[in-house]
């Protein structure tokens, strides 16, 4: 036969593999290794592949999309670090492991059992090298179910992530293996905006920017979107206002320079991610190896000058999600939505031939047209961070809906408490439609969505929080909210 026919796209060509090996006596019957790679920070498009070499270049990332499947619309389950992981590594909602913030106690890992749990118990050997940072204790076995732990680091991890994969490899693997490589950059983006341009970052320095006309521009989307919700007006002042997120004097200038510097630092963990793929080749097992690439959520790097997280906007809720097997699945692009806090379990089981654990919501995603495709995904947050402003410092909780064309995105604070963005005429999340008759229908539609959500998954804020807005179009002009004027509360 013609090996060549074995890699063929198609249903012949993903079969015709097993085919052959098994045929010549092969170990085609042992289950695949899986290689989990995950950034922190790091926006969807922030890849040379998406956006062209002119100011970014990742060869190692653009190779995996060039042999793999890229995700164009994966939403993180909450635009922020812990939420964002523990919900990745128990498959579970936010809301339903009560995670929705860095403010939390350890999880209770009997009742969500982790990724590695499961894997362990299914005779996969377990590693995890790199910044952690979920509620479960790592390094105790039964907790995190990982065997093999080093490098566990909030920030300083990432010069020491491929020399302790090594260390894994070149263990003796009588058995398939999971190996989760977890690395910090680019979130010392934090720390440049907090001026620590000119001394040692964490992970490593970037240089000095160039002259304005050589970094990157500013992007189209930088101002804030019209008929903005009140509570994101007050929180991006919030925000501007702290010491901890310091860019409300940034003018173009330091903003060009910010994206120059997010884009050296996502060049630099691209480098390293390039040292990985050489070490799994090395050791003779990429083409047993499932490798899946994404990141913990994005940074708006601008976007309606906001930097860093916790909004959802695309550019902090969208992330980065390519799944690679090199001679098992031809490369494509893929517009499916997908929510990496819950599907990424589920389909790395699948990939092992591992039965998907009872009451995981998500759905696998090795087989496009294997599982009903989903009308739209849910990302949930809530706001912890920021300055007082005007007397107060807000706390409100969030809910988004990406459906196939729009995003809706609810507030439990504020009078204008909802938004919905046409995301096929308005990627840039430019213009809030929710108070536009032309698209009442459009609105009523996704209140319905989050609403059968909630039920579904027992998200009570969601469910009272929309009980607020049904409550206030029913009483539109009268008192009562405590946020009852953006003008007056913006004062």
């Amino acid at each position: 036969m013609n090996r060549k026919l074995f890699l063929t796209c198609g249903t012949l060509g993903l079969l015709l593999p097993a085919v052959f090996n098994r045929a010549q006596g092969g170990e085609e019957s042992r289950k695949p290794n899986i290689l989990l790679i995950i950034t922190d920070q790091q926006f969807a498009d922030a890849m040379s592949c998406r956006i062209g070499k002119k100011y970014i270049n990742t060869p190692a990332m653009d190779s995996l999309a060039a042999s793999g499947t890229l995700y164009t619309r994966a939403y993180c389950a909450n635009p922020v670090c812990v939420p964002s992981r523990a919900a990745m590594f128990t498959g579970h909602y936010p809301a339903e492991t009560g995670v929705l913030s860095h403010v939390v106690k350890e999880l209770d890992f009997h009742r969500f059992p982790s990724m590695g749990t499961i894997f362990r118990n299914a005779g996969y050997r377990t590693g995890y090298v790199g910044k952690w940072h979920v509620p479960i204790p790592i390094r105790e076995l039964d907790a995190s179910g990982f065997e093999f732990v080093e490098n566990i680091r909030f920030n300083g991890a990432d010069p020491h992530v491929v020399p302790a994969v090594a260390k894994f490899l070149k263990q003796e693997h009588d058995k398939p293996f999971l190996l989760a490589a977890s690395f910090n950059n680019p979130h010392n983006i934090c720390e440049w905006a907090r001026g620590k341009r000119g001394r040692k970052l964490p992970d490593g320095r970037v240089g000095t920017p160039p002259t304005m006309d050589e970094c990157p521009p500013l992007p189209p989307n930088h101002q804030p979107p019209k008929n903005e919700t009140d509570i994101m007006t007050l929180l991006r002042r919030s925000y501007h206002a702290s010491r901890t997120f310091p860019v409300g004097a940034f003018g173009e200038k330091q903003w060009r320079e910010y994206i120059w510097a997010y884009y050296r630092m996502i060049e630099s963990v691209d480098n390293r991610i390039g040292e990985l793929l050489d070490l799994l080749r090395q050791a003779g097992q990429e083409e047993n190896t499932v490798i899946v690439f994404t990141s913990d959520h994005g940074d708006c790097h601008g976007a309606h000058q906001w930097n860093q997280k916790t909004v959802f906007y695309d550019e902090s809720a969208r992330v980065p999600l390519i799944i690679a097997h090199k001679g098992r699945n031809c490369p494509r692009v893929s517009d499916r939505l997908v929510n990496t806090g819950v599907d990424l379990f589920p389909t790395l089981c699948d990939y092992a031939g591992i039965p998907k654990p009872k009451g995981l919501p998500g759905l696998s995603l090795k087989h496009p047209d294997g599982e009903t495709l989903r009308k739209y995904v849910v990302c949930q947050n809530q706001f912890l961070q920021g300055a007082e402003v005007a007397g107060r410092i807000p706390k409100p909780t969030g809910r988004m809906v990406r459906s196939d064309r729009f995003k809706y995105c609810l507030y439990s604070e504020g009078e204008r408490r909802e938004s919905l963005v046409d995301m096929e005429k308005d990627p840039g999340e430019t213009v809030n439609q929710a108070g536009n008759p032309e698209f009442k229908d459009a609105l009523a539609k996704h209140r319905r969505f989050l609403r059968e959500f909630a039920q579904r998954h027992n998200d009570e804020m969601a469910l009272k929080m929309l009980m607020s807005v049904n409550t206030r179009n029913d009483q539109e002009g009268k008192a009562g909210d405590p946020l009852r004027s953006s003008d007056q509360r913006l004062k």
